[in-house]
């Protein structure tokens, strides 16, 4: 009696569908998104990011030149915006703890980049707030120097462990996107409807994207890590070429920040 009733109001949902399909979710507005996005932590830090990282490009391509009052402005505002980004780490180590706290793993390679990713990453948050402390004059500055150092090795290290990681969530991304091209595939050749595959697909392609957009940010990020251990010496680490990657890091991550508000 169930089965019958189901089977007889199936066909009529479907009709009353094709009908009246069911409305889109309405985007947000604007301003709410805004405040939203700026009550978290990270949004303000990314703003304020790329505010430093325009500075530097402009200060970087030398189009002002050096005796010109708006220059030393201009270093004035990108120092200060410095120690300001720095503040906002504190604390910022315990979401690596907890992130690896709550983490699953399928294989003792991934426990190892796991390891490297949120030990690397934590410690560099931790090195962070005493860096901070230094640069806000609490702690001599004949340290800086060496926790400079100390943070940045950190952040690269953590960097190198997060890029292995997300290479191989790309690739599952990937195997599953085949899975369901795949099923899309018999489901047309039998006639059938494949609606909720394709949705799967366009979720799994947006997921990959931001996957991909992740490894660029942590390439980029790395990169300007790899300058502050090496002192901006080598191929690639000037200021201008840094700056340009903190800008690129910057905006892909509060472009990530935005749509995850």
């Amino acid at each position: 009696m169930d089965s019958k009733a189901s089977t007889t109001t199936a066909p009529l949902l479907n009709q009353q569908n094709r009908i009246n399909p069911p409305s889109k979710p309405k985007q947000k507005d604007f301003l709410n998104h805004l405040e939203a996005y700026l009550a978290k932590r990270d949004g303000v830090d990314k703003l304020l990011k790329i505010s430093r990282y325009a500075t530097k490009i402009v200060l970087a391509s030398s189009a002002l030149p050096e005796t010109l009052p708006l220059t030393q402005r201009l270093k004035s505002f990108e120092s200060s915006v410095g120690v300001s980004r720095k503040a906002f780490r504190l604390g910022k180590f315990v979401q690596d703890v907890n992130a690896l706290r709550s983490s699953k793993f399928d294989s003792n390679q991934e426990l190892v980049l796991a390891l490297i990713a949120y030990v690397g990453e934590g410690f560099y948050f931790f090195a962070e707030q005493f860096v901070w402390l230094v640069k806000s004059g609490l702690i001599d500055k004949k340290h800086s120097r060496n926790l400079q150092k100390i943070s940045a090795w950190a952040e690269f290290i953590g960097y190198a462990g997060s890029i292995s990681l997300k290479f191989r969530d790309l690739s599952r991304i990937s195997e599953d996107e085949k899975c369901v091209k795949s099923s899309i595939e018999i489901a047309i050749m039998r006639g059938n409807g494949c609606e909720e595959e394709k949705e799967k697909l366009s979720k799994l392609r947006e997921k990959k994207m931001m996957k991909r957009l992740s490894v660029v940010q942590d390439s980029a990020d790395a990169l300007m890590a790899l300058a502050d251990i090496r002192d901006g010496g080598g191929p690639f680490l000037g200021p201008l070429s840094i700056s340009l990657a903190g800008m690129l890091s910057a905006l892909i991550s509060t472009h990530k920040n935005w749509v995850s508000c």
